[in-house]
């Protein structure tokens, strides 16, 4: 067994790969400013990458903006679609005063099963 052993390289350890003839991307740092703790948390990218408007801040763990200019990045946030709850789905589908005779109806049903009067 110790003849089939590797001798004189640690597996894993190192990378056999050099870096020869790299070129590395143009990197600039931009800086990002937190809304809730008002730290600034400076970010190296690429000059070619697209950069997002917001980034997790690294202290407080909340959205911070991108600064321009010593100024935080206009979002727009028209495309953003607002959730709907099941009462404004239903709402969409029925009046409200469907609902109210609907409702009506249900409670008069279930008074009669349980042998209630149905005025009380």
């Amino acid at each position: 067994m110790a003849d089939r052993s590797l001798r004189g390289m640690r597996i894993g350890a190192q990378s056999l790969q050099s870096e020869d003839g790299v070129v590395f991307a143009d990197r600039a740092d931009y800086t990002y400013r937190c809304e809730v703790c008002s730290r600034e948390t400076v970010m190296t990218f690429s000059t070619e990458a697209e950069l997002p408007e917001t980034w997790e801040c690294r202290y407080c763990g909340a959205a911070a903006t991108l600064l321009v200019d010593s100024k935080p990045v206009e979002i727009d946030r028209s495309g953003e679609k607002v959730a709907r709850t099941h009462w404004d789905m239903l709402l969409e589908r029925r009046t409200r005063a469907e609902l109210e005779e609907i409702l009506q109806e249900r409670l008069n049903y279930l008074r009669a099963r349980r042998g209630q009067k149905i005025g009380a």
